[in-house]
């Protein structure tokens, strides 16, 4: 991992920097919160540690830059002030964690291991959609059904991203077509229940179970094949 590292001590920046080498953790270091706001702003980074008492630009200043641009990098705190506000003033700017001193190394690298995994773990939910084994990368625009690569029109994936996200509601044909298509769209022609008919073909494969339900007079939902046995 690549480690921002803001501390102003240079004994402390000293022994961190060469225990997350040893880790072997790239570690840049920033003496001061203006340049440790700069280089967070700018670079990319998978962790920052945030000293809390910085000259020129406080640790809680430079949280607050940081998270002001829409970086969402994980931030840990260190700080010799150990009382509940400024504990919660350090969260509440957009820290992920926070560490008094003194601490010892293994605990700031267990730490910097368990949100290093939280982060990946939210950044996977956030990219990726799942219903029983079909999953939708939105990043890349693929889908697959367990191991199988399903190609999908630029349509057909639009609407399997919408049912996917909406994942056990019931979506009637209007609400569908609202969302999917554009406004010109004749509302009386069937090219809903044409996609979805497609869709399921191409999904269904190789003996499949069913993922998406239609509900006679109400419409269309996708869900585990166990809930939707209800539908059949």
């Amino acid at each position: 991992m690549k480690i921002l590292l803001v501390e102003d001590d240079p004994s402390i920046a000293d022994i961190l920097r060469i225990g997350l080498e040893n880790e072997a953790h790239i570690v840049d270091i920033a003496d001061n919160g203006s340049d440790g706001s700069f280089m967070g702003r700018t670079y990319e980074y998978d962790i920052i540690i945030l000293d809390h008492s910085l000259p020129k630009k406080s640790g809680i200043m430079v949280c607050k830059d940081i998270r002001g641009v829409g970086n969402d990098t994980p931030i840990i705190f260190v700080s010799v002030t150990g009382d509940t506000d400024t504990k919660v003033l350090a969260l509440e700017s957009g820290a992920d964690d926070y560490i008094t001193k003194p601490f010892s190394f293994s605990e700031l690298h267990s730490r910097i291991k368990a949100i290093s995994r939280r982060h990946k773990n939210e950044k996977m939910k956030n990219t990726e959609l799942r219903v029983h084994d079909l999953i939708l990368h939105k990043e890349t625009r693929q889908v697959y059904r367990g191991e199988k690569r399903i190609r999908l029109t630029k349509k057909e994936f639009s609407l399997l991203e919408y049912m996917m996200k909406n994942k056990g509601k019931m979506l009637s044909r209007a609400i569908i077509m609202e969302h999917v298509w554009t406004s010109d769209r004749d509302p009386f022609s069937n090219t809903v229940e044409a996609h979805i008919s497609n869709l399921r073909k191409k999904i269904n494969i190789s003996r499949k179970p069913d993922l998406i339900a239609n509900a006679s007079g109400h419409g269309y939902i996708m869900d585990e094949p166990a809930i939707l046995t209800r539908y059949r």
